[in-house]
């Protein structure tokens, strides 16, 4: 039996943060904020793995308490593949898109697919990146989203 799930996720860009996405650090003068490291491209993989099982979301799965601030979200999707696993599913695809104006992601992309390999198996890992041409806040360099599919089929 196969199960899809999407997930979606926006952090505001601010100063004194590293920008960590698909959990590669990568360089530039801001940061995403939020409670854990707020890369919104591994949050949206673990919204779309949760959602595709009926688990719940990240805020109730992972909520903004001690135990998880500042947490490297790929430790959390780490976490979430074992429930993928316990459930007997694995993840077949991924497609995620990031929109944001700065900094150009693409020439990261490899990295990402690279390090998320190693949590999601031999899941086909597609990640696109979008600026919205100045549109919305994305696009003023205010902050950066992600949007995820994911494909899970019987192990």
């Amino acid at each position: 039996m196969m199960r899809v799930g999407i997930g979606v996720d926006a952090h505001r860009l601010v100063a004194n943060r590293p920008l960590i996405l698909g959990g590669i650090h990568i360089p530039y003068h801001k940061g995403l904020l939020g409670h854990s490291d707020a890369d919104v491209l591994t949050h949206t993989l673990i919204d779309a793995c949760l959602g595709a099982l009926g688990l719940g979301s990240i805020g109730v799965l992972f909520p903004s308490t001690p135990e998880f601030k500042n947490v490297r979200s790929v430790l959390l999707l780490e976490k979430t593949m074992e429930w993928v696993r316990e459930k007997g599913y694995k993840v077949v695809n991924t497609d995620s898109v990031i929109v944001a104006q700065e900094p150009k992601v693409m020439p990261y992309v490899q990295d990402m697919i690279s390090l998320l390999s190693k949590c999601l198996g031999s899941a086909s890992i597609s990640i696109k990146a979008t600026t919205f041409e100045g549109l919305g806040f994305e696009g003023k360099k205010q902050g950066i989203s992600c949007q995820t599919v994911v494909l899970l089929n019987r192990a």
